[in-house]
């Protein structure tokens, strides 16, 4: 009987994810301003700020737009601009290409693993799979697509 061995992934460690998270950055905080010199624009010219009536549905936007970004490229091949840049893919624990669900936990998660000073993704430091919190309690796992005698 033959058996197909399936060679183990190698997953991407903590700067990796970090460089790329700095990448996309760059990338949102374009998207955002634009999207905050419109709101402005809207305002009269005036910049939304708190206690104004728009204030909330504005900080909202801002959070649905930033999690559209990241939850899109997860869903349509794992990578954000910066995970291509920094050779990493976003997949399911058992390999497959995550859901409108599952980003969404791991997004909202992703916000409790930096406010509560970076722990969660220092988390990755010690976990055998390199996770780090918001990627345990979404199932998911940062590949590193690297060629292994690159090193």
């Amino acid at each position: 009987m033959h058996s197909e061995t399936r060679p183990t992934p190698t997953y991407a460690g903590l700067f990796r994810r970090l460089f790329a998270i700095f990448y996309d950055a760059f990338l949102l905080l374009a998207i955002l301003f634009i999207v905050s010199a419109f709101a402005n624009a809207l305002n009269q010219g005036q910049a939304i700020q708190p206690g104004d009536t728009f204030y909330p549905l504005y900080v909202f936007s801002l959070f649905l737009l930033a999690y559209l970004y990241f939850a899109w490229f997860w869903i349509h091949g794992g990578q954000t601009l910066g995970m291509k840049t920094w050779r990493i893919r976003l997949v399911s624990e058992n390999g497959y290409p995550v859901t409108w669900k599952t980003a969404a936990i791991r997004y909202l998660t992703a916000m409790l693993s930096w406010g509560l000073c970076c722990l969660g993704f220092l988390w990755a430091l010690f976990d055998s799979k390199k996770r780090s919190w918001h990627d345990i309690i979404s199932g998911t796992v940062l590949l590193d697509l690297r060629e292994k005698n690159q090193g």
